[in-house]
Formats: structure tokens, C-alpha cells, sequence
């Protein structure tokens, strides 16, 4: 993997989590809004969305980079739409990111030794 591939992948990471939190927030306020006179629904619904398009723009770059399988991307996929799935997703981003940045480098050094030889 490239750097190109592990920063997609970091930022598909990084609004998981704010994504996920989103959601539950809409929630709670869908339910405050129906149990009581507080209505932030259309705050929350604005903010949950815009997070929700990045999360799908960034979720079809990092499988157009990393070369997904169609088992690994619709599993991302099925996590965004799950209230708490974004943390679960961003926990196993990192560890996919970390390993991209790890060969990165490594074929960047190996290209360097070659390149002085």
C-alpha cells in the first residue's frame, strides 16, 4: 500500500467515530423531541447527515485505494448505518492504517536500498 491508501483509510477513520456519535445524539434528541418540548432534530439531522455524506465519500475512496473485497467494503458500509458501528469501525481502521503506513515505508526504504546499490 501506498501513503495515498493509508491516508484514505485515516480519513474514513477520523469521521467514523464524530459520525457515530452523531447518530446517537439524533437519536436521543428524536426521542427528547417526542417526550418533551425540546426539538434539536433538525440540528442534529443536518449535522448527522453532512457527517454521514463525508463518511460515504470517504468510505468509497479508501475501497477504490485499499482494493477492498466486496465482503470488507460492505461490511464498513453496514457499520455506518449501525448507531454504534462507526467505533467499531474506526478501531479497525486504525489498525488497517497503521499496517498501510508500515509497508509504506517499508517499500519506500526498500526502493532507496535498491536505488543507492
Amino acid at each position: 500500500m501506498d501513503l495515498k491508501t493509508a491516508s484514505a483509510l485515516r480519513r474514513l477513520r477520523l469521521v467514523s467515530a464524530p459520525e457515530a456519535v452523531s447518530f446517537l445524539l439524533l437519536l436521543v434528541c428524536s426521542v427528547l423531541k417526542r417526550t418533551t418540548d425540546f426539538n434539536a432534530v433538525p440540528v442534529m439531522g443536518m449535522v448527522h447527515g453532512v457527517l454521514f455524506v463525508l463518511y460515504v465519500l470517504f468510505w468509497a475512496d479508501a475501497w477504490n485505494r485499499a482494493k477492498w473485497s466486496l465482503k470488507t467494503a460492505a461490511l464498513y458500509f453496514v457499520l455506518s448505518v449501525l448507531p454504534t458501528g462507526g467505533f467499531f469501525a474506526e478501531r479497525k481502521l486504525r489498525r488497517e492504517a497503521e499496517n498501510a503506513v508500515d509497508a509504506a515505508l517499508a517499500s519506500r526504504a526498500r526502493r532507496e536500498t535498491v536505488a543507492k546499490a
